[in-house]
């Protein structure tokens, strides 16, 4: 009777001692975004808001960077865990030295386009000879141009170049240039519409250019063996089949955690966007990498195309 007792007793110590000790904290991450949150970052949003990143054992920081350049080099130099950059930016960075590489996709397709007003005399891009393009960043822009120029017959002397900063859907609407190349096809043709025009799009990949993944994720070369960055994905996985299942809850899940971005602006882009996450954030398409990096190449802004497992390696 007093074995059994005791017994009862011990189990029951050790119960009280298991409910009273402290959970497992969990792992940290910090990933820095490429510029301010919006609706580019919903799987980023919704898998913190969600709790799909603590259920994965993660505890993510995001981080909306001061000067969108900065992340791929704060990642570089170790002072962050993960950066949302571009594909195109992805070879650059590799170019310059930083040890750097893409883990993971987030827009799996190219989001910048070619605009122009809906009711000028522009149609077609050949329409653009002697005409001005507004741009905000030389070098991938004046490649992303001349290959649609060339698609009809222009050269990139039959148009003036004209950098108008980030202010490429004002410098349109207020005609002060016939085009801009750059502006995110999900964003400015709104930002376009509630400033009472409408805009007209040309898209890079049907017009000569590569098809590219406009977001990534990228972290330093030594960390691709980081357990967290795999459960990262998944998490991030879960939350963007949530938003194509659920998107109307989703949205609700990104205001709340980002009120001020609750207006149509952000709304018709949320729409705009939802289709473009990677359902496979981890999936690689190697041809697509090798493609665009003899692209880069061919006009010049790279010198010499890398294997790929150089820009993006298979996570262990």
């Amino acid at each position: 009777m007093l074995t059994s007792i005791t017994r009862a007793l011990a189990a029951s110590a050790v119960a009280l001692t298991l409910s009273l000790a402290p959970a497992s904290a969990a792992d940290k991450l910090t990933v820095l975004l490429d510029w301010y949150v919006n609706p580019d970052h919903a799987p980023l949003i919704v898998a913190q808001e969600k709790g799909f990143f603590k259920a994965h054992d993660l505890d993510v920081e995001l981080v909306a960077p001061a000067d969108p350049s900065a992340p791929p080099r704060l990642v570089a130099a170790g002072q962050a865990d993960v950066a949302v950059s571009y594909q195109p930016n992805l070879y650059l960075s590799v170019k310059e030295g930083l040890p750097l590489v893409r883990f993971g996709t987030l827009v799996s397709t190219p989001l910048t386009a070619l605009v122009v007003l809906k009711d000028g005399p522009i149609k077609s891009i050949a329409d653009l000879k002697g005409k001005t393009v507004g741009y905000s960043v030389a070098g991938l822009e004046d490649a992303l141009l001349g290959t649609m120029l060339a698609s009809a017959g222009l050269k990139p002397t039959d148009v003036t170049m004209i950098n108008v900063n980030f202010a490429l859907s004002p410098a349109l609407v207020a005609g002060k240039v016939d085009a801009v190349i750059g502006a995110y096809r999900n964003f400015e043709l709104t930002q376009i519409k509630l400033e009472g025009k409408e805009g007209l799009a040309f898209y890079p990949e049907e017009h000569g250019v590569p098809v590219f993944d406009e977001l990534i994720y990228v972290a330093h070369k030594d960390k691709i063996g980081d357990p967290r960055l795999k459960r990262f994905l998944a998490a991030v996985e879960d939350a963007t089949i949530y938003i194509l299942n659920h998107p109307d809850e989703a949205w609700k899940l990104f205001v709340a955690a980002n009120p001020k971005l609750d207006d149509e602006l952000n709304r018709t882009a949320w729409a705009d966007t939802l289709r473009r996450f990677a359902h496979a954030p981890a999936a690689l398409d190697s041809g697509r990498y090798e493609r665009f990096g003899e692209f880069m190449k061919t006009h010049g802004l790279i010198d010499t195309v890398e294997p790929v497992a150089t820009y993006a390696p298979m996570l262990p």
